[in-house]
C-alpha cells in the first residue's frame, strides 16, 4: 500500500509497562536502499503488510554498539553487558501499527544472541566483530561465526553536523521513527514495545562499504544507500513480546472508556 503516512506512522498507544530490558545505544548508522515491495514478500510473513513510502519499500542495514544491557533496577554485569550489533530490517504494518521486520541480526556477545533469540524469537546470529572509532570515523566489521548463510560487513562512516529531528511525513520519519517490532514467538506473532526518546541524527558520510548480508537473504540492491547517523547516545527500553490482537483490544477499550466519561 502506498501512502505518505500523514498518520505519522501509527504508533501502539502510550500506555506504559515495566520494561524487561534496559540499554544504551551508540554509534549507530542508517543504511536504506529502496527495494520493490514484491521482492521482500519472500522473506516477510504474510501476516504483515509491507510498509511503502510514496510507493516504495525500503531495506536497511544499521550497524550499533549496546553496552548498558540489564534488566531494571539490576546494574548492569561487567563483559556481559554490551555488544556490536548488526541488524538487517525492513518496515511493516499489522492491524494499523507500524513496526519494523528484522530479517536477520548479528551480535559479537553470544549470550545476547541467545537471550534475544528465547526470549523475543528474534533470528539473531553470532558474529566475530571488531570496531575502531577515531574522533568522528567509526569503522565496524563483522562476519558471521554460525547460520546456514554467509553474512558479512566492513564498512566505516565519518558524521557530519546534527540534523533537525524527523518531521512526520518526511522519508526519513517513516525509515527512523519507529517504536515497535514484529516478531514470532512459539510460532505466534507478537509485538514489541520500544521506548527512546526522538532520534537524534547527523549527516554522515560513508567511505567503505562491503557487506553480503542483504544478499544472504536472497535479495539484491544497487546504486549508493541513504545515510544518517546518530548523533549521540541514548537510552533505550524495551518491553516484553505482546499478542498484536491483545494489544489492539486494550487500545480500543480505553478509548471507549474515555468516550464514555467524555
Amino acid at each position: 500500500m502506498s501512502e505518505r503516512h500523514s498518520d505519522a506512522n501509527r504508533q501502539p498507544s502510550r500506555r506504559r509497562r515495566i520494561p524487561v530490558m534496559e540499554q544504551v545505544w551508540q554509534d549507530l548508522l542508517f543504511l536504506h536502499w529502496p527495494l520493490p515491495a514484491p521482492a521482500l514478500r519472500a522473506v516477510v510473513p504474510r501476516d504483515l503488510e509491507i510498509e511503502e513510502f510514496d510507493g516504495t519499500a525500503w531495506i536497511g542495514i544499521t550497524p550499533l554498539t549496546i553496552r548498558g544491557m540489564r534488566p531494571p533496577y539490576v546494574p548492569p554485569v561487567p563483559l556481559l553487558s554490551g555488544t556490536l550489533e548488526i541488524n538487517v530490517r525492513t518496515y511493516v504494518r499489522y492491524a494499523g501499527i507500524s513496526g519494523i521486520w528484522f530479517l536477520s541480526l548479528e551480535a559479537s556477545n553470544r549470550l545476547a544472541v541467545l537471550g534475544a533469540r528465547v526470549g523475543f524469537g528474534l533470528p539473531y546470529f553470532p558474529a566475530n566483530m571488531a570496531k575502531l572509532a577515531i574522533g568522528e570515523t567509526i569503522a565496524m566489521e563483522s562476519r558471521r561465526t554460525a547460520g546456514p548463510q554467509r553474512a558479512e560487513l566492513a564498512v566505516e562512516w565519518t558524521r557530519g553536523k546534527a540534523l533537525p529531528l524527523a518531521e512526520p511525513g518526511t522519508l526519513e520519519f517513516f525509515l527512523i521513527e519507529r517504536f515497535c517490532l514484529y516478531t514470532y514467538l512459539r510460532k505466534r506473532l507478537k509485538r514489541v514495545r520500544i521506548r527512546h526518546r526522538p532520534w537524534p541524527l547527523c549527516e554522515a558520510t560513508v567511505d567503505v562499504l562491503d557487506e553480503s548480508l542483504i544478499e544472504s537473504h536472497g535479495l539484491r540492491v544497487s546504486g549508493r544507500p541513504l545515510v544518517h547517523a546518530q548523533r549521540e547516545a541514548f537510552q533505550v527500553e524495551a518491553e516484553l513480546p505482546e499478542s498484536p490482537e491483545k494489544l489492539l483490544d486494550a487500545e480500543i477499550g480505553s478509548a471507549s472508556a474515555l468516550r464514555s466519561h467524555s
